[in-house]
């Protein structure tokens, strides 16, 4: 109640003081430190809002309706993947992803239906470049401001999704990837995998990587390509519903996006108990390279049913794309919204 009071009070006077609302969702607008604390503290509200049904859907400051846009497709077999960690040691120890991550572990035998990863603070970073990883095959989407945020699963845990494969298991990732299908666009989405299928055989609508596993996605909502200076004002949020829907909702200065698919998929609302988030490399197992004197702090809220606090598993991610900063220590905070919080640099 208190929140919805602040934002209440918060939009009305930037409605008084600053820009009209009609003007609120314009892109690369500028508004004034009321106006934009405004604008966090929607964004911290309509993540929280479900949207009416499965699809894709937008909303626009200062509304809490979610308007119904048109979904677009990705093929099974779209060139670009977002591959699982792999053992290798061409990465210095300090530096983020490829496994080298921190991830909030829900308490006892509590299951994660929401994870809202965000960055609270970003300074010194005036630059990101994709970058190769040999390991990968040099793969990705490389150049300028390619990059990826993203919310991944354990990959430790098997579901009826796996068929009764020996070996496999389920890993999803919420993803939200500038340039992944058309340039200058972003896109917002679910990859779904079975790791350890084994063979080149994967289910119908899966597609083989090659290496015994097996992937797919959803469908996607085109959102902004928004360079890597304005981290800040973005979020991400996947959700998981037994039965139900598994939503991605991605915010970006004065609007939303979101997209669901069945977790029927893989099922993933039955096992999922670990969720790592962080900015890496944008697919192929690339690198987000940050110029020296990048600090980014790394929020991870997850929601299970309990107020008591997560713990930080450190050296536990699941994604193969990396960074080039420093992990620091991470804490750990209980309560109405817990997370880990940890500052990564350079």
């Amino acid at each position: 109640m208190q929140s919805k009071f602040k934002f209440a009070l918060l939009a009305g006077l930037v409605a008084a003081v600053c820009v009209p609302a009609a003007f609120a969702a314009q892109a690369g607008e500028q508004v004034g430190p009321i106006g934009e604390l405004a604008r966090q503290v929607w964004r911290e509200n309509i993540v929280q809002v479900p949207t009416p049904a499965a699809g894709c859907f937008q909303a626009v400051y200062p509304s809490n309706a979610w308007q119904q846009v048109a979904c677009k497709q990705l093929s099974a077999l779209h060139t670009h993947t977002l591959p699982a960690k792999v053992k290798q040691n061409h990465l210095q120890p300090e530096t983020a992803g490829n496994g080298n991550d921190y991830v909030l572990q829900a308490p006892g035998s509590s299951l994660i239906s929401k994870t809202i990863g965000s960055f609270p603070s970003v300074t010194g970073v005036t630059s990101e470049q994709g970058v190769g990883v040999a390991a990968y095959g040099d793969g990705g989407i490389l150049g300028p401001n390619e990059y990826s945020l993203q919310i991944n699963t354990q990959f430790t845990s098997t579901t009826s999704a796996c068929n009764g494969h020996s070996g496999c298991t389920v890993w999803q990732q919420a993803v939200y990837a500038p340039d992944y299908v058309l340039s200058g666009s972003a896109a917002v989405f679910w990859q779904y995998w079975l790791i350890g299928y084994g063979g080149t055989s994967c289910p119908s609508g899966f597609g083989s990587d090659g290496s015994g596993d097996c992937y797919r996605n959803s469908s996607y909502v085109s959102a902004p390509d928004v360079p890597a200076t304005q981290l800040g004002n973005l979020k991400l949020q996947g959700t998981a519903t037994s039965g139900g829907n598994d939503t991605v909702t991605f915010t970006s200065g004065s609007t939303a996006y979101s997209v669901s698919g069945k977790d029927s998929v893989l099922k993933i609302a039955t096992v999922w108990k670990q969720s790592e988030f962080n900015v890496v490399g944008n697919a192929g197992g690339s690198e987000a390279q940050f110029n020296s004197g990048s600090s980014i702090t790394v929020r991870i809220a997850g929601t299970y049913g309990s107020t008591t606090a997560p713990s930080c598993i450190a050296n536990d991610g699941s994604t193969g794309e990396s960074n080039n900063l420093n992990l620091g220590s991470c804490s750990a905070v209980g309560g109405s919204s817990p997370y880990i919080q940890f500052t990564e640099s350079n």
